[in-house]
């Protein structure tokens, strides 16, 4: 099965989005198999993380952004303002793709785990996951 997510991105930071996955994979009625995520862009990322304790989104989102600061000087794509370039390469640093096990027609996640979709940019955006769901 494959199915398209639009996810909503009010702005950087963390959005869950696990609860959708794991609507798809009761839809996809496999007792065993695979749970396979893309993100269909180069500013935004997928990721699997602790779904507890809001404060550890917002440690990652600070040390992120100190990592890969706006406005450095050896930034040479820099036409889509001073938030993208940091974007793409936050994005190379973490995840386009996720793999989730299913194990008796459940996602495997763990008791703390969440599933999200990392936003990179300032602004709002809407991201486009692409869902497949196979044995």
């Amino acid at each position: 099965m494959i199915k398209t997510l639009q996810i909503a991105a009010p702005g950087q930071g963390l959005h869950p989005f696990t609860s959708e996955v794991k609507a798809l994979a009761k839809e996809a009625d496999l007792d065993q198999g695979l749970c396979t995520l893309f993100i269909q862009h180069t500013s935004a990322s997928l990721i699997i993380q602790e779904n507890y304790d809001p404060s550890a989104q917002y440690d990652l989102e600070r040390w992120i952004n100190r990592l890969v600061p706006e406005r450095d000087s050896l930034y040479t794509h820099t036409l889509e303002g001073d938030d993208d370039m940091p974007a793409h390469i936050k994005s190379v640093l973490t995840a386009t793709s996720l793999s989730i096990p299913i194990i008796d027609g459940q996602l495997a996640l763990g008791t703390w785990q969440g599933i999200y979709l990392w936003e990179h940019r300032r602004s709002a955006n809407t991201r486009t996951v692409i869902a497949h769901l196979s044995v």
